[in-house]
């Protein structure tokens, strides 16, 4: 049976009506219409449905909405406005540095699992900002990429830091 849940998502309270069990992905995409969390495969393996709770990766599709109702969301519409709160930045920008290098190194193809490999990367260079090789790879291990550009994406991620650091110079 609905009921009406408050949930914060990218810093904006939400009334929504919705079974307690009803996983947050459906909520986030058929409620409020978000379109960063996808369905990929339902079962938290592949991290399409990846969502920040307070800052932690989390697999929207396996979490039932009611066990988040009382902690910030994030979704990758939020990121850049995430990001400029944590770096104290006067205003969001356009993109999050994570979500440019991705653009720039030409590292999504078919879009599968971009927002998961976004979504996990920012919460690595938060905890991380100057990871190795090996850190992004253990980071990034559970999300799967369709098309294998695995090395464009881990090259993305140095690109992110890189830039990450220069905001904080």
């Amino acid at each position: 049976m609905a009921e009406e849940l408050k949930i914060r998502v990218n810093e904006r309270l939400w009334t929504v009506a919705a079974s307690p069990e009803t996983p947050l992905l459906y909520v986030l995409t058929n409620e409020l219409l978000l379109h960063g969390p996808r369905f990929g495969c339902g079962l938290a393996q592949c991290g399409s449905c990846s969502v920040l709770v307070n800052g932690v990766e989390t697999r929207s599709c396996v979490t039932p909405v009611s066990s988040v109702a009382d902690m910030p969301i994030t979704t990758l519409e939020g990121l850049p406005a995430w990001y400029a709160a944590q770096k104290k930045l006067p205003a969001a920008p356009p993109l999050h540095p994570v979500q440019q290098a991705l653009i720039d190194e030409q590292a999504l193809q078919c879009g599968y699992c971009f927002n998961g490999m976004i979504i996990k990367a920012s919460e690595l260079l938060a905890k991380n900002p100057q990871p190795s090789d090996e850190q992004i790879r253990t980071a990034m291990n559970g999300h799967l990429c369709r098309c294998g550009a695995y090395p464009r994406i881990l090259k993305a991620v140095h690109r992110a830091s890189e830039a990450m650091a220069e905001v904080t110079r």
